[in-house]
Formats: structure tokens, C-alpha cells, sequence
């Protein structure tokens, strides 16, 4: 028996928000082009599926995705900006066992200046709250940690924590999928302190999901100072994302969009065992950017668990006395940063930002023609319109 996958199914390029480190909603893709349910019924069996975009839930078919994609996983959950608060109702009154998670990024004054959506705070606040009033026991936050909001990073914990919900966070990144190739954290002291803090108050729970992820920002700390990263990426191997186009490929963070195949023309046992889908491993397999992402850490956690559970017994338990259980400094590239024996230069050639580079976007050729005429607000203003 094939063993199951680790997959995410972005469903839409198409995005009503305006988010500052992300250019989607610049680049969206056609509707009549985007991934169809027959092409969904092709995928294979999978432990966990995650649902995102763009904003999943301008698709209003959504619901018939999710019910084909309910046959094969384990677990869905659906990344969304909470905007479309009643189509997000609606389809959690059918499937109540799936998790909901809410792109916030911030209290209500920095949220809605990053994302660019009118009142988009409140509207999300009020989405994750009639979630749980309705009885859904998978909701919570998303927050994408930057120097304009890492300070925000733990009152918007705190208000999750108080509201029973689920608290993920990612850094900023570059890559096609966010169109995006200028993202870079300026004051990583002031963020990591930030992510520093978070992780003290996880591990002062008694929630053994929170010390483990703990030892995920602990990795974003290391991702922020441009380091390697504390797990292998298996992406490509046992982990997969598929695009608007039926388009396979290992994940969302490659500089240019690696192809494995098309699941629209193929079907997944000659795709994922084809000599195109092995080419793109082989690029996996050397590739230096070391991100530091749910979808790709996730199952690297499960697979090399031994290493986070070393870092959870001795965070948690060893320290038992330690009100501070941890610090940044015991990263040795903070304190050679502190130290100046690194320089923010040497950091920032590091990373995934390239100020001199044109972004990719992903998109096919009929999807970008539609770009010459009109803008991509304008386009996705008009579906939603529509519908």
C-alpha cells in the first residue's frame, strides 16, 4: 500500500486582500482555468491537506473541492483571510471537522495596513468567532511575523490563547507564489526578541502542540538570520502542492515555478513517478534556501521527531526552575550578529531577497494575456462581483 502524502491545493491565484509582502493579488488566474474537481478526484490518498490561494473561498465551488478532497485526507484545514464570512459558515456547517485558519497579522491598526483590506481585521475577528459560537474546534490565527508587526506578535497570542484557538506564524519569504523577490526583516534583533518571547510563553503551557511549536519560531529565528535549516526539507519526496493549473509541484518557496508535472494530463502515479517529477528532486535535493515554512517543516517534525523532542526536554523540563526557558542568544549567528562578527550585509546576501531580481508569477500565458487590458484588483473585483 502507497503510503499517504503530505498536500496543498491552491485552489486560486485570485485575492481580494492587498497584503504589503505578498504581489498575488497582482498576478490571479483565470476562473475557467483553475483547478477543476475532476482533477481534484485524481489526487492521491493524503494524511493532511491544506486548502489556500489566493483566497480559497472566492472560488464558489469551494464546497464541491472540499467534498471530493474529505474522500482522500485525513485532515483539511483552509487558509483564509476570513473576508467572506458567510460562505465560510456555510461550508463548515457540512464539514465541522475541518480547521479554519485566518490570516491576521496583527491588532486591528497594523493588520489592516498590511493587508489592505477594509475593516479586514474585525471581519476576520468576528469569522473566528461565529466559528466557535457554531462549535468548530479547529480555528485560530495566521500571522506572518515582519518588522512591522513582530510587536504585535504577542498580544495577538495572548488574545488566541484566550479565545481557545489554534496560533501559527511564518516570516516573510520570496518566492513565484507570492510574486514577491524584496521581502527582508531590517531589524532581525528586534523580531527575534519578539519570536523570543512567544516561545517562553509556549513553553510556560501545559500544552505539549505548544512546545513543539515553540521549536518551529525557534527555527524562524534561525530562518531570519539567513541560517540553514535545523531539519531536512523532504519536499518533492513525500510532500506536494498543486496549483490553479493542475500543476504538481515540491512547494510554494522556489524562486521560479519547478513543474514535476500536470495532473490535469496525467495521471498522479505517471506524474509523481515520472523522469520530470524526479529532475525537479534532484533541484530539491540542492536546493539553498533554506525556508523554514509550515508546509515544508511540518512533516520534516514528524520524520526527524527525535531532534525537536530533545529541544522540547530540555526547554521545558530541564529549565524546569528557569522563569526564562529560552533566549536567542544561545543561537551562536545572534550572538556573532550582536558581536559584530557578522554583518546585517552578510545576512541579507543570505537570504531569499534580491532587490535587483523581476519577481515570477506562476501564471499561465492566457492568465497573464487578461493582465494587459485590465489590473489584477480589477479583475478579481469583477468575479467577486459576479458571484
Amino acid at each position: 500500500m502507497a503510503k499517504k502524502l503530505n498536500g496543498t491545493v491552491i485552489v486560486t491565484y485570485r485575492c481580494n486582500a492587498r497584503c504589503t509582502m505578498c504581489n498575488r493579488y497582482k498576478a490571479p488566474s483565470r476562473a475557467d482555468e483553475e483547478i477543476s474537481v475532476e482533477t481534484i478526484k485524481k489526487l492521491p490518498p493524503m494524511y493532511f491537506t491544506n486548502i489556500t490561494g489566493g483566497e480559497p473561498f472566492i472560488r464558489t465551488d469551494l464546497k464541491d473541492i472540499v467534498r471530493e478532497l474529505y474522500k482522500k485526507s485525513d485532515r483539511i484545514v483552509i487558509s483564509t483571510n476570513g473576508y467572506f464570512t458567510d460562505r465560510i459558515l456555510d461550508l463548515c456547517k457540512e464539514f465541522p471537522q475541518i480547521g479554519i485558519r485566518i490570516s491576521i497579522e496583527g491588532l486591528e491598526e497594523t493588520n489592516n495596513a498590511i493587508r489592505g483590506l477594509d475593516d479586514g481585521f474585525n471581519r476576520g475577528y468576528e469569522t473566528l468567532k461565529k466559528l466557535v459560537e457554531a462549535g468548530m474546534k479547529d480555528v485560530g490565527f495566521g500571522m506572518t511575523v515582519q518588522d512591522k508587526n513582530a510587536r504585535d506578535l504577542i498580544p495577538l497570542y495572548l488574545l488566541s490563547n484566550e479565545l481557545g484557538m489554534e496560533f501559527a506564524t511564518a516570516s516573510l519569504h520570496n518566492s513565484f507564489y507570492f510574486v514577491e523577490s524584496g521581502n527582508i526583516i531590517k531589524d532581525r534583533p528586534m523580531v527575534a526578541q519578539c519570536f523570543e518571547d512567544l516561545i517562553n510563553e509556549l513553553l510556560k503551557s501545559n500544552s505539549p502542540k505548544k512546545w513543539f511549536r515553540a521549536y518551529f519560531n525557534h527555527g524562524l529565528i534561525n530562518y531570519i538570520y539567513s541560517q540553514k535549516r535545523l531539519l531536512p526539507c523532504d519536499m518533492s519526496f513525500d510532500t506536494f502542492f498543486i496549483d490553479p493549473y493542475g500543476d504538481v509541484m515540491p512547494c510554494n518557496g522556489t524562486k521560479d515555478k519547478e513543474v514535476m508535472g500536470n495532473l490535469n494530463e496525467q495521471s498522479w502515479d505517471e506524474l509523481w513517478n515520472g523522469e520530470q517529477a524526479e529532475k525537479v528532486r534532484e533541484k530539491v535535493r540542492h536546493c539553498d534556501r533554506n525556508c523554514w515554512m509550515i508546509g515544508s517543516v511540518s512533516p520534516a517534525m514528524h520524520k526527524y521527531i527525535s531532534k525537536p523532542i530533545r529541544w522540547v526536554i530540555k526547554h521545558k523540563f530541564l529549565r524546569f526552575f528557569k522563569k526564562k526557558k529560552y533566549s536567542m542568544y544561545e543561537n551562536a549567528i545572534v550572538r556573532d550578529y550582536r558581536d559584530g562578527k557578522v554583518t546585517k550585509e552578510q545576512l541579507d546576501a543570505l537570504s531569499t531577497c534580491d532587490m535587483t531580481a523581476v519577481a515570477n508569477d506562476g501564471l499561465s500565458e492566457a492568465s497573464r494575456e487578461r493582465l494587459k487590458d485590465k489590473s489584477g484588483e480589477e479583475l478579481v473585483a469583477a468575479d467577486i462581483s459576479e458571484n
